[in-house]
């Protein structure tokens, strides 16, 4: 799996994840998917990604978007 299905899968898991904290636990666990929302759309213009670098540091090959 390359990098880029990796921050997909992993920013969807994190998404499910906190929509699900909120209405089990608190209302407050939606900035926390604000902010995953966020990091995507400025990656999308800015190509940068701090999971990407992460992802690359470990050692998964990068697909064509996080070079």
């Amino acid at each position: 799996m390359s990098i880029d299905r990796l921050v997909f899968a992993i920013a969807g898991v994190f998404i499910l994840l906190s929509l699900a904290l909120s209405q089990l636990h608190s209302v407050n666990w939606l900035w926390f998917t604000a902010f995953v929302g966020a990091n995507l759309f400025q990656a999308a213009f800015t190509g940068f990604c701090p999971l990407a670098i992460i992802l690359k540091a470990v050692g998964i090959k990068p697909g064509c978007a996080f070079n």
